[in-house]
Parts: structure tokens; C-alpha cells; sequence
């Protein structure tokens, strides 16, 4: 993932909008004005002269309690300096029965100097007024710099209780006339503000099209119909533009292929797409899921089959009239097709280009004649990643502390030693910023046999070896007696006894503790907004899995050879104390009984009870080796289920476990 630090905004982030009601209410014009425009600007504000009207969802809306056009026009502005100089470069006033091409405006700015004073729009003559003295219509909106809006600020007062109009358009370029001898113009840096005037019950597709499709504001719209009427065709006509760059920028790219070392044979499908992923590695590879018109058979429950609804039917159906309407664009007229049927369907995401899809259609051919023929077509399709996003995260650091939580129980003893031997050189010959806490959980039993024999004696008697070793390491260990050592129970003590702002790391004691892991929980784990729960591989019972070959793991090049990823298991977790703090908090406000600590694991907690993302990942860098798990039949029916199915799963591959039948079979017959 990369993480992205903003220091500085687009220009299409420096432009804030503003649109000027003056309805009783905001009403559905205002809310398809919102719908048309809200998309393309990252602020868009609605003012209204009205004390308390209720926006509705997704509309931001300032109530200025004045409905005196003037004084509306007024307050909006004084707003916009208070609240918003300081952040952008542009603002663009419009009124709610205008339509605004966003883009085009977008693009207008980019190509204006933020270092003037700028009043631009449809500039219009004041009545009886002197001709070079000219304001900027309001109905077909108008652009302000900030450099103008801070030197007018000062004098908005003086112009409220000086110049009276009626209309504000006029009240306000009378005042930046007044006071700055700034006049609207229409023309500015070689750049022209066009606008167009709809008549009455006018037809968008029957008007002036050179004039129109130029315009960057259409006004009136008085009708909420006309207004999502002029989107649609607004929206074609940039759609079609489109359509015809990637058309001519996919005919570049092949007059120039024949110059490049690859030469033509380079080219990728489609033109000007990225190439597919290549894997590196067995568990790079994208595997195709496949369907038919009714079912999945690949299902986010894990379930073999499943029906295909909602999104992923819609999907079909817009790919298959995709395909239809590509095939007879290339054969007609000599032949016109028409689906009959899908008999086979796959699809994958390639993270670097998209969806791909590979369709099987029998197809209906008919000639010019009348002559039919059914016919079977496999066509290939790729809907591509349009818009990327680099997402702002927050700064992190590779310095961080990291503290472990190492939970033990009676069952765990055999596997301590090896636990530390690789945390002392994974971390402690590293020098590595991190630090380590036992928990030590002792039945009600052995508690209270604890004076005659203490089934931890071996394990403390390590950790003192251990701090002899390194002078300077403390491994301070907490007794817990419980028969059901829940994370969640664990996690309250250990909680209370460091700071706020404590990176913990909950490891298992399979733990394989490496650098590079401990830098991927500090990058991964970040404080009020993203908590980390590693995958960990888990290696196949070499029995099994290396049979006829040498029974220790490779230590070759490939580690993770013969294993795979635990997806049921959730033991490792990276994650802040305040984070764990503020989710236990929800949690203890809802439930409150000790039943349901032993229900929940982390990630149960923080998906439901903290807010914050969850990044779940596989993580190469955890490599456990095969152990038969003790599963507690204490715990929850669920997560002692998982814990079953992990250790099936675990045991090794179908193809293994198939060899290994076939050659007992084959054993037992001689």
C-alpha cells in the first residue's frame, strides 16, 4: 500500500462553490443541483435566507436568516471569507436555477493567475448606468479570486448600508465598482466565460448545439426535469468526446509501437491498458472465479455455490450487451447477432488494469438474407480502473516502540523456548525498539497447587537466563488464573498496565518474531484510525507434505513452499492502547457481561465496536511451523469451530493428503 502525506492541494480542491436559494424551501431543484454538481468539487455550500430549514442527506447548507436577496448575497459572502479565505483560491457563485458544467469550470481556473483581482462572468450593463461599468449576472453564476474577496471584506459593510438594489447581482458589482474599480468581465487571460439562455419550455437536444455545448452556465432552469434533462446531455457529449481522445490516443500508441524495442508484438489488449499482472510466486496468482447466468461458483461465504444477484447480475447483464453490441459493430451488416445463451462465464480482478471477463455466448447469426446459424463465440472484455485515488493516510514512524504480548498456557510450555530463542534474535540482537510481556495463565488447579508445584517454573527460569544475557532486558510476566483465557480478558489486564499510547503486538506462542514484521505492525498499525491483523503462513506437517524428501522446511529460496495462509486464525494482532481502550469502553456500555468476553476475539471488537479501519493481509513474514493446536472447549462453539478447522486445514494440502491415501491403499493391497 502507499501511504500519501497531502502537502498541497489540487487546483480543483482550491475551487468552493455556493449556491444562493432564495425558495421557501429547499426543494428538489436544489437537490438535483446538488446531484449534478456535488460530484465534481469537493465543497459545495448552500445558502439560504431562511432561520432553520432541514437540508436534506448529502447537502451542506448555511441558514443566514435573512431572505432579503441582497442581504443573502451579503451574508454569503461574509461567510465565505470567515470561514473559508484562508483555504481556497476561487469561488464560484451561482444561483439554484442554474446549471453549471463542473468540469469546465474546473478547467477554467487552471488556466487563470490566483495573483489578480478576478470578477468573472456574463457581464451585463447597469440601467442608465455608465457603459464600462458592468456587474456579472447572477443567474448564470460568476468566479471571485480570493486576492478580490479579501480587499472587498473590508468595505461589505460600507456597501450594505450605501448601495441599495434590489437585485444582488447588481448590489454586489456596484460595490466591488464602488470600492475596488473592478468591473465583471466575460474575457480574461485568454480564457472567455460562455453562457447560454434557455428559453421557455426549450428542448435541449433541438437547441443552437455550438452554443451550448460551449457554455459553461445554462440559465434559467426553473424545472427540476430540464435540469437532470441538461446533465444527460451535457454528459453525453463529454462521454462521446472521450470516447474519441481514447480513440486517437489508441492510434498514437500503434504508429508508435513499431519504434519501440518490442515493436508491435509489445502491444497490450486493450490499447493503452496496463499488461496483466505476472505472478511471482504461486500466491500471486489471480484465480478466475466462474459462473453461468443463474449461479457463482465462487461465494464471499466460502460456499461452492451460490445464486448471482444484485450487483454481480447487473454486471452480467451490462458485459453480455457489451460484447453483443462490439460484435455487431465489427460484423454488421453482413451478420447481426443476438444472445441465445451464456454457457460458460469467468471473471478476476487484476489490481494493476481492472475486471477481466472471458465469456463463452451461443449466439444466434443472421445474414443480410434471413439465413440463421446458431453459433458458439468467446469474446474477452476488461472493464479498467477509471479514476485512482491516492487516499491521505497519517504519518507514521518506524521508530515506534512495539510491546508483545505473549498469553502461555499449560498447553504452550513445549514450544517457549523456541518462542524466545527467535525473539532474542529477531529482536534483541537487532537492537530492535521492542519489548516483551508473558502471560502466564494458570487453570484454577494448578493456582492452587501453585505453592507445592508451578507449572510455569520452566518458563521463568528461561526469561531469568534470558535477562542475564542481555543486561539491559527486563521481561516482566503477569499470573492469570482463568479456564477461559479469552484475548479480550487478557487484553483488559495488560491494558491497564501501560500508557495510552502503547503499540501492542499480540503474538501466539508460534510466533516466528522477525525486523521485518515489527516494521510492518508499525506501518500497518496506526493510532484512532487503522488497526493491523496479520495472516500468518502456516506450514504444512512435513510428514506429509515432503514426503520422500528431507523433513525440515527448505531453507532455501522459497520458505513458503509447502503451507498455506490461515485465514481462521486471528491470534496476531497490531493495534493501539487508546484504540483498545475506546472499543472496550463501547463494548462495556452495550454488553457488559462477563459471557460475552468469551464470545469475542479483537477482531470482533474492533470491527464492531471501535470504528476504525481493520486491515486484514496475508503477511509472508510470519512463518509458523506445523503444530497441532489444542483447541479450548471452553471457549465459544464458534471459535472453538475455527480453531478445529484451522488444524484440518493445516494439516496439509488435498494433493498431499490424496498421495498419501493412494499409497496407503496401494500398502494394504500388497
Amino acid at each position: 500500500r502507499t501511504r500519501y502525506i497531502q502537502t498541497e492541494l489540487g487546483f480543483h480542491e482550491r475551487l468552493l462553490v455556493a449556491v444562493l436559494t432564495s425558495r421557501a424551501s429547499l426543494g428538489s431543484l436544489a437537490v438535483a443541483v446538488n446531484r449534478t454538481v456535488a460530484q465534481h468539487f469537493p465543497r459545495l455550500l448552500f445558502f439560504s435566507g431562511l432561520r432553520g430549514p432541514r437540508a436534506p442527506p448529502g447537502m451542506a447548507l448555511v441558514a443566514l436568516g435573512d431572505e432579503r436577496p441582497s442581504w443573502l448575497m451579503f451574508q454569503a459572502l461574509r461567510y465565505l471569507h470567515q470561514h473559508f479565505g484562508g483555504d481556497y483560491d476561487w469561488f464560484y457563485v451561482m444561483q439554484d436555477e442554474t446549471y453549471a458544467r463542473a468540469e469546465q469550470v474546473k478547467a477554467l481556473v487552471t488556466h487563470l493567475s490566483i495573483d489578480q483581482d478576478v470578477y468573472l462572468g456574463r457581464a451585463e450593463e447597469f440601467i442608465g448606468g455608465d457603459e464600462r461599468a458592468r456587474y456579472c449576472h447572477g443567474g448564470f453564476g460568476f468566479l471571485l479570486s480570493r486576492r478580490l474577496l479579501l480587499r472587498l471584506q473590508r468595505h461589505l459593510g460600507s456597501c450594505r448600508s450605501d448601495i441599495l438594489s434590489l437585485r444582488p447581482d447588481e448590489w454586489l458589482g456596484r460595490c466591488i465598482i464602488d470600492f475596488l474599480g473592478v468591473p465583471c468581465v466575460s474575457q480574461l487571460q485568454g480564457q472567455h466565460y460562455h453562457t447560454y439562455e434557455l428559453a421557455k419550455n426549450t428542448d435541449p437536444e433541438k437547441e443552437e448545439q455550438g452554443e451550448l455545448q460551449a457554455a459553461l452556465a445554462v440559465h434559467p432552469v426553473s424545472d427540476v426535469t430540464l435540469m437532470y434533462r441538461l446533465h444527460k446531455h451535457f454528459s453525453r457529449i463529454q462521454l462521446d468526446r472521450t470516447y474519441q481522445e481514447i480513440q486517437e490516443l489508441q492510434m498514437q500508441i500503434r504508429n508508435l509501437s513499431s519504434l519501440t524495442p518490442a515493436g508491435e508484438a509489445g502491444l497490450t489488449w486493450p490499447v493503452g491498458i496496463n499488461a496483466p499482472f505476472l505472478p511471482k510466486s504461486r500466491f500471486e496468482v489471480i484465480s478466475w472465479d466462474y459462473f453461468t447466468e443463474q449461479h457463482l461458483f465462487s461465494c464471499p461465504d466460502g460456499s461452492p455455490k451460490c445464486e448471482l444477484s444484485g450487483a454481480s447480475r447487473a454486471d452480467l447483464r451490462e458485459i453480455t450487451e457489451a460484447a453483443l453490441e462490439q460484435l455487431n459493430r465489427r460484423y454488421q451488416p453482413a451478420l447481426r447477432f443476438s444472445q441465445r445463451q451464456l454457457l460458460n462465464g469467468y471473471r478476476r480482478f487484476d489490481p494493476t488494469r481492472g475486471m477481466e471477463y472471458t465469456l463463452d455466448l451461443l449466439l444466434e447469426a443472421v445474414t443480410q438474407k434471413g439465413h440463421s446459424r446458431l453459433l458458439a463465440k468467446r469474446v474477452s472484455l476488461l472493464r479498467p480502473l477509471s479514476k485512482v485515488e491516492i487516499i491521505p493516510m497519517p504519518y507514521v514512524t518506524e521508530a515506534t516502540r512495539v510491546q508483545l504480548v505473549l498469553p502461555l498456557t499449560v498447553q504452550d510450555l513445549d514450544f517457549v523456548a523456541n518462542f524466545l530463542d527467535v525473539f532474542a534474535t529477531g529482536a534483541l540482537d537487532t537492537r530492535d525498539n521492542a519489548a516483551l510481556t508473558l502471560l502466564l495463565v494458570y487453570r484454577p488447579y494448578d493456582a492452587q497447587r501453585l505453592g507445592q508445584l508451578d507449572v510455569f517454573a520452566g518458563v521463568k527460569a528461561m526469561v531469568a537466563e534470558l535477562e542475564k544475557r542481555y543486561s539491559e532486558l527486563k521481561i516482566p510476566w503477569v499470573s492469570v488464573k482463568t479456564e477461559v483465557p479469552s484475548q479480550l480478558k487478557l487484553m483488559d489486564i495488560i491494558s491497564k498496565k501501560h500508557p495510552v499510547d502503547t503499540l501492542f503486538f499480540l503474538a501466539s506462542v508460534w510466533t516466528e518474531v522477525s525486523a521485518e514484521f515489527l516494521n510492518r505492525c508499525r506501518m500497518n498499525a496506526i493510532s484512532n484510525w487503522q488497526v493491523f491483523f496479520p495472516v500468518h503462513f502456516q506450514e504444512y506437517n512435513p510428514a506429509l507434505a515432503l514426503r520422500g524428501e528431507q523433513a525440515a522446511s527448505p531453507s532455501g529460496t522459497d520458505p513458503l513452499r509447502a503451507g498455506r495462509f490461515d485465514r481462521h486464525a486471528f491470534a496476531e494482532a497490531c493495534f493501539y492502547n487508546a484504540d483498545y481502550m475506546a472499543a472496550r469502553g463501547r463494548l462495556a456500555a452495550g454488553a457488559g457481561r462477563d459471557e460475552a468476553l468469551d464470545a469475542l476475539e479483537l477482531f470482533d471488537l474492533f470491527l464492531h465496536y471501535s470504528g476504525l479501519h481493520l486491515f486484514r493481509a496475508v503477511e509472508p513474514g510470519l512463518v509458523q511451523k506445523y503444530t497441532l493446536r489444542s483447541c479450548n472447549p471452553w471457549l465459544s462453539e464458534e471459535l472453538y469451530h475455527r480453531c478445529v478447522l484451522s488444524n484440518l486445514e493445516g494439516l496439509a494440502s488435498r494433493s498431499h493428503l490424496a498421495m498419501a491415501l493412494f499409497e496407503q491403499e496401494q500398502a494394504n493391497s500388497t
